[in-house]
C-alpha cells in the first residue's frame, strides 16, 4: 500500500503543472487521511466568509474576495478501507458586487493508509480534477495533487498537506500551497488546533513575500450525535493574503 502511494504520487507530480492564482477557496481543511467507511455514504459541507479581504481580483473577471461567501456539497463513498471518492458540486459563490454565481465542479479521488485514526503515523495522498467558471479561474481545467503525512501522538495531532496544484500548463509553473494543522484533543469529543494555509507560488520560483498568502487559524472541533462541526478564523499575514476569513464545515455519515 505504501509503495503504491508513493509511485502514483510522484507520477502525478511530474506529469502536472500548476494552477493560475485564483480569486478564492472553496474548501479550507487540512486532510488528515481520515476516510468513510466501507459502503458509507458522507455529506460534508463548506461554508467560507471573508468579511476583510482583498478588494482587487486576481485576474480580469475574477471574483472579488472581499465580503464573499464561498462554499461546496462534498459527496464522499468509502469504497474500500484504503480508497474514498468524492464529488464537489455545486461550488457556489455571492459576491457583493457580483452576485451569486456557479464556480464549477470537482471530483476527488483519496487514497490512504486503512484506520489512519487509530495509527500514530498516517500518510496518504488526494487528486482533485477540477473544471472551473471563467470567473473562478484562468483555466478551464485545474487539479491538485495533495499528499498527506502526519502523527497521532495523544492529545496532539500533527497533520501536513505539501500541496501542488496544476492547471496542465508546464512543469515549472507547477504550484506549492502547503496546509499544517497542529490540534490538542480534549475531552467529549472536542479539539482545538491551529492551521496555516500558504501559497508560496510556482516552485522553480517562489513569489515575493508581500505576493504569497499566508493565513493562520484558529479552529474548534466537536462530535455531536448529529454532525461534525468545525469551525475557524483566520488571519492574513501578508499583503498577498485576506485580512480575515470565517469557516464553517458541517459533516456526517448519510447511511
Amino acid at each position: 500500500m505504501r509503495q503504491t502511494i508513493v509511485r502514483t504520487f510522484l507520477l502525478a507530480a511530474l506529469a502536472l503543472a500548476p494552477a493560475a492564482a485564483r480569486a478564492q477557496t472553496d474548501e479550507i481543511q487540512v486532510y488528515d487521511a481520515a476516510i468513510a467507511a466501507k459502503g458509507k455514504f458522507n455529506l460534508t459541507w463548506h461554508n467560507n466568509f471573508t468579511p476583510r479581504g482583498i478588494n482587487t481580483p486576481a485576474f480580469p473577471g475574477a471574483v472579488i474576495s472581499d465580503k464573499s461567501f464561498n462554499g461546496v456539497t462534498e459527496w464522499a463513498y468509502g469504497v474500500t478501507d484504503w480508497f474514498e471518492g468524492g464529488l464537489y458540486l455545486p461550488l457556489y459563490t455571492v459576491a457583493k458586487d457580483q452576485g451569486a454565481m456557479i464556480d464549477g465542479a470537482k471530483l476527488r479521488a483519496l487514497f490512504v493508509v486503512p484506520h489512519a485514526d487509530d495509527r500514530k503515523f498516517i500518510y496518504g495522498v488526494n487528486f482533485e480534477f477540477s473544471f472551473n467558471s471563467t470567473h473562478w479561474d484562468t483555466s478551464r481545467f485545474s487539479s491538485e495533487v495533495r499528499p498527506i503525512i502526519g502523527w497521532h501522538l495523544k492529545p496532539i495531532d500533527i497533520i501536513i498537506n505539501p500541496i501542488l496544484d496544476t492547471s496542465y500548463d508546464g512543469f515549472d509553473n507547477v504550484s506549492f500551497a502547503p496546509s499544517t494543522r497542529v490540534a490538542y484533543n480534549l475531552p467529549n469529543s472536542w479539539v482545538v488546533a491551529a492551521e496555516e494555509y500558504d501559497d508560496f507560488g510556482p516552485v522553480h520560483h517562489f513569489n515575493p513575500v508581500g505576493d504569497q498568502a499566508h493565513q493562520l487559524y484558529g479552529v474548534v472541533d466537536h462530535m455531536t450525535k448529529y454532525f461534525d462541526v468545525e469551525a475557524g478564523v483566520g488571519f492574513g499575514m501578508t499583503s498577498g493574503s485576506d485580512g480575515l476569513t470565517l469557516k464553517l464545515i458541517l459533516s456526517r455519515d448519510l447511511n
